[in-house]
């Protein structure tokens, strides 16, 4: 299922070219992941983290393709893929598209952790939720 955000690229973060300045566009991927954790998955950051469960991100790639432009309105995506070898990964394609262009590509791995410490894990309420995501083919 892919989910979606819309934003306008913010003054601050328009460089001196002009272009949004390619710090931020991890960050607006974030913003709409962190919405579908929320909202599809059910796993509220600040809840889990006063529970002692740490969503984390363990890696992620990401592919500049064109910039986007003061006030240019944008769609970010995220769709959920699960680990291909099984492993309690949480794997995020994501993309931002404005005027119908591809402007930027990225997968973003996640996974849970102990707040006091251990190994990774995918909580029992997060598992429930994915077992019908695709698998990641990568």
């Amino acid at each position: 299922m892919e989910y979606s955000k819309t934003y306008v690229a913010k003054d601050e973060h328009i460089d001196v070219q002009e272009i949004m300045d390619g710090l931020y566009y991890p960050f607006y991927m974030e913003y709409c992941r962190h919405d579908y954790i929320r909202e599809i998955l059910g796993f509220d950051f600040e809840t889990e983290a006063k529970n002692g469960i740490y969503m984390v991100l363990s890696g992620y790639t990401i592919s500049f393709i064109r910039s986007l432009k003061r006030g240019d309105e944008f769609k970010v995506t995220c769709t959920l893929y699960k680990d291909k070898e099984g492993l309690p990964k949480l794997h995020f394609k994501q993309t931002i598209v404005c005027n119908n262009k591809l402007m930027t590509q990225a997968v973003f791995t996640g996974t849970c952790v102990p707040a006091t410490g251990g190994r990774p894990y995918l909580p029992a309420s997060v598992l429930e939720k994915i077992t019908d995501a695709p698998v990641l083919e990568q």
